[in-house]
């Protein structure tokens, strides 16, 4: 039977830091919503931070997309990931740059792993 990938960690941060000798990551700034006095407004950088398990031997596509409402949803972010299999916990650091939203708004977001979604939950942006 075929195990289906889990969703262990999900941060939205400022950025991961990795120590080079224990390779243990360092999450720097978790926030969980953005402010802003004006719009349009566009987010300079942001880290987007997943820990997935359950995943089988081989390679995976992991997507996130967003969207204001769960029918206008864009795929923001398509990479490949591999995994040695199911036990193993995978960190998967998404770096953001530039992101912009037209208008405040709880903005719909879905990951998903092999065109399964693993996470579907939202990015509240408010002035």
């Amino acid at each position: 039977m075929k195990s289906k990938p889990t969703l262990l960690c999900w941060l939205i941060c400022d950025g991961v830091h990795i120590d080079p000798s224990s390779g243990k990551h360092t999450i720097l700034g978790v926030f969980s919503n953005i402010r802003a006095h004006q719009f349009p407004v566009t987010h300079p950088f942001m880290v987007w931070f997943l820990t997935v398990t359950d995943c089988a031997a081989g390679e995976h596509k992991m997507r996130i997309s967003m969207g204001l409402d769960p029918t206008t949803m864009q795929p923001l972010i398509e990479r490949p990931f591999g995994s040695q299999g199911p036990l193993q916990r995978i960190n998967l650091i998404n770096e953001i740059n530039n992101l912009s939203f037209p208008q405040p708004g709880d903005y719909s977001l879905v990951i998903e792993i092999d065109d399964e979604p693993i996470l579907a939950t939202n990015l509240t942006v408010s002035n």
